[in-house]
């Protein structure tokens, strides 16, 4: 529970430091693995992990592979403007941003895109809205294909 306190209070001391707006890094220790982070999810429930060893464990848990749009790593910043602050576990991060009428224009015609379910141009005006924006493969949407019943 004491971690969990301490990355609190760091949560409020960055929230102090800011300015509004500010976008803040913040350092909280190792990276936690997700198998590691349900075993104790399932322990802590009182269950039993379900395996080749204990075949009778109440829940398997189960690896699918990433899907799409899905990565091993989130990256936190979009460049790599990252100054120290005055504490040595918070960094402060310049990062491109667009000023509110541009971002307001910009989201409408997204949302207009996607109600008319084109895809293409919601894939455009990603490009031109978000920095390093670089979508990968073709475009399948999950949702359209299953209400037109395509495969």
């Amino acid at each position: 529970a004491s971690e969990v306190y301490k990355r609190q209070q760091l949560v409020i001391q960055a929230g102090a430091m800011g300015n509004g707006g500010d976008v803040v890094v913040l350092d909280m220790g190792e990276p936690v693995k997700i198998v590691e982070l349900a075993e104790k999810m399932i322990h802590l429930s009182g269950l039993a992990i379900r395996s080749e060893k204990n075949p009778h464990g109440d829940i398997s848990i189960e690896f699918t592979g990433l899907r799409p749009g899905e990565k091993l790593y989130e990256e936190l910043l979009i460049g790599d403007n990252v100054v120290a602050t005055e504490h040595s576990m918070i960094m402060s991060a310049s990062e491109d941003c667009l000023a509110w009428d541009v971002l307001k224009g910009r989201l409408v015609k997204l949302l207009d895109a996607v109600e008319r379910d084109d895809y293409n141009s919601v894939r455009q005006l990603l490009r031109e809205t978000v920095s390093g924006y670089t979508p990968e493969g073709e475009i399948v949407d999950w949702m359209y294909q299953e209400r037109s019943g395509e495969p």
